[in-house]
């Protein structure tokens, strides 16, 4: 990939997202809803008292998505889902349409950022009469190369999830949002099992992506608890996205693989304490560490030496604290005379040293 088309960050109505900022956190409504359009605005705000900066919605309808059919083909077989039929899943689920513009100004109101996902270009006329900022797209529609390219020329910026995506699915999908123009991509690590199990996640992944294919990248995460996802800001996430809902027993087709408020605040400080921890790169005492430089080796007087009396292995040692002169001038030492009397316990300095350093290192 050509370094003109590396972007190390995306920016959303100035917020700043990528590389030296912290992770920016969305939160997954869904069908958390349950079908209350009251539910959904509780919702947004619980969200963002939860921390998150963005909670996203799903623009589609049963029909925008599959047709209502019967045959096998359309039947769930395993999973959280099974015996489920496409059509009749994706009812229990969506979004009416109708809310979606009370959702936004229930957003704006909460100051939260407000995000969806269109399946198909006649949602993304919709969301762009709403005004939307930005755009995701679901990873079981990442091979729909005409609905990327029309999502890409709106010019505004794209969060795509790659669960289940070969490297090369990956590329077409990059290589058709630059065609049209638009660099302001950031790919999200997913494993599109509902709920993940963290050790077929391969989170390694994510800092190979970011070289890889030189965007920002992230983890749409739906795993259970917050270890994935602060493991994914170890490892160079700039994004988090989790399933939100107000409590799991409140039933829909999402609830099972859904964080709580009170979970997804304890994520939320797990991915910043991990944001804290990494901190940058530095050499030396850091902060509290300072106060126990003392405390480190140097060279001290171990027996009542006289002036004159040679530095032997029975009068000078390296032991705590770090008062005297450094270990490392230890060999220099020994053999060496004192230039005065030393008591038992101080600190070697060169000035106890006939001729000082000069002559200890000569």
């Amino acid at each position: 990939m050509t370094e003109e088309k590396r972007a190390s960050t995306i920016t959303v109505q100035n917020r700043v997202i990528g590389e030296g900022y912290p992770a920016y956190i969305i939160a997954e409504m869904s069908a958390n809803h349950a079908g209350s359009i009251g539910r959904a605005k509780e919702i947004i705000h619980a969200a963002k008292e939860a921390g998150a900066d963005c909670i996203k919605i799903q623009t589609y309808t049963p029909d925008t998505l599959t047709i209502d059919c019967d045959l096998p083909y359309f039947h769930i077989d395993g999973g959280t889902w099974a015996g489920e039929n496409l059509y009749g899943l994706y009812g229990k689920a969506y979004t009416p349409w109708e809310w979606q513009p009370l959702l936004k100004e229930e957003a704006d109101k909460a100051g939260i950022q407000f995000l969806s996902t269109p399946f198909d270009t006649t949602s993304v006329d919709f969301l762009e009469e709403m005004g939307i900022l930005f755009y995701k797209i679901a990873s079981f529609e990442l091979v729909d190369l005409p609905l990327i390219s029309y999502i890409a020329s709106k010019k505004k910026p794209i969060i795509m999830s790659t669960g289940m995506a070969k490297e090369e699915e990956i590329k077409e999908a990059i290589q058709t949002i630059h065609q049209e123009g638009n660099h302001q991509l950031a790919l999200l690590k997913c494993s599109s099992a509902y709920p993940a199990k963290p050790e077929q996640m391969n989170l390694r992944t994510i800092k190979d992506m970011k070289e890889r294919f030189g965007t920002v990248v992230g983890l749409s995460d739906h795993s259970m608890g917050s270890f994935s996802a602060a493991t994914s800001v170890a490892l160079g996430g700039s994004i988090i996205e989790k399933h939100f809902c107000l409590g799991r027993e409140i039933e829909n087709p999402d609830a099972s693989f859904s964080m709580t408020p009170e979970e997804f605040c304890q994520m939320v400080r797990d991915v910043r304490k991990t944001e804290a921890a990494l901190g940058r790169v530095f050499y030396g005492a850091a902060g509290q560490e300072k106060e126990n430089l003392r405390f480190r080796r140097s060279i001290f007087v171990t027996a009542d030496v006289r002036a004159g009396e040679v530095f032997t292995e029975d009068n000078i040692r390296s032991i705590r604290p770090s008062d005297g002169l450094a270990p490392k001038y230890y060999k220099s030492v020994l053999g060496r005379r004192a230039a005065h009397d030393i008591r038992r316990g101080e600190p070697l300095a060169w000035e106890h040293i006939e001729g000082g350093r000069e002559a200890a290192e000569a």
